[in-house]
């Protein structure tokens, strides 16, 4: 099937130029550690046939973004990735980290149909899902790509070009052994910081208190991040409020919303290509 292809992770990815000083501290942060669990999953009969029809022009897997990728007509001279190439246009581009089974996404990209928006998930059957989402909602800002959400960062967007990142119920990894697996980390957030144009937000939500303020430190040591609300932020009535999100608060787990802004500074000068 066409969804079988392998995660591609830090250490299958191939370099193809050399590494900026915070591109190496991500990998080397992560290197053999991956945020996400295999879930592994069947698509239903409805997800596969939208893989079947959109996959092909709306969808690519991140080793599909190489020189010698089959979508490597969508990468510019310094092997990033080019929005342009395929959507047709320039606008506006947002990053979803871990799009789940994309209600949220779904309703972001149609409520702002003059942005771009790409979404990175490693679970088949939801971005089997997401696409069924974009077909029905008639779509053509939305983009999919499967794979390993920091490589993406590190390899595939340049530096300075995204207008919002977000990263919305990434997994806690609750248990103490377990924190080292954690997207939000130092070494991350630098990465997630540093492809952020100036004046872009990051936007990150759990309902997880305990990470909640993990994911709060983490952001006040990034120098690159400002906090203009000194701390958790109102919840944007714009989120769209999911079925899980509102069984969490019913259970006493109310989410906690973070919206950081890049600085106006310059990123370090080895941020960049």
């Amino acid at each position: 099937m066409g969804h079988e292809h392998p995660a591609v992770t830090p250490e299958t990815e191939r370099r193809t130029r050399p590494w900026s000083a915070v591109e190496e501290r991500a990998a080397h942060a992560r290197r053999g550690i991956v945020s996400f669990a295999d879930r592994g999953g069947r698509m239903t009969a409805g997800q596969q046939r939208a893989w079947d029809r959109s996959w092909g022009r709306l969808g690519a897997d991140l080793a599909d973004l190489a020189p010698d990728g089959r979508r490597a007509d969508l990468l510019d001279g310094d092997g990033r990735l080019n929005p342009a190439a395929w959507f047709g246009r320039t606008a506006d581009l947002r990053l979803e980290i871990g799009s789940g089974m994309g209600e949220t996404t779904a309703a972001l990209a149609e409520a702002e149909p003059g942005t771009d928006h790409v979404a990175i998930e490693v679970y088949p059957p939801g971005l089997g899902q997401l696409l069924m989402r974009t077909e029905a909602a008639g779509l053509e800002n939305l983009r999919l790509l499967r794979g390993d959400a920091v490589v993406v960062l590190r390899d595939r967007i340049a530096p300075d070009s995204l207008d919002g990142l977000r990263v919305y119920y990434p997994d806690p990894w609750t248990k103490r052994r377990h924190h080292k697996r954690r997207l939000v980390q130092p070494a991350t957030v630098a990465l997630m910081a540093s492809r952020l144009r100036p004046g872009a937000t990051l936007h990150l939500a759990t309902d997880v208190a305990e990470y909640a303020e993990w994911m709060l430190e983490v952001t006040d040591g990034e120098p690159l991040l400002e906090n203009p609300h000194g701390g958790f932020a109102p919840r944007p009535a714009w989120r769209p409020r999911t079925k899980f999100e509102t069984r969490a608060e019913a259970e006493g787990r109310p989410s906690s919303d973070l919206l950081l802004v890049r600085g106006t500074g310059r990123a370090p000068a080895d941020a960049g290509s």
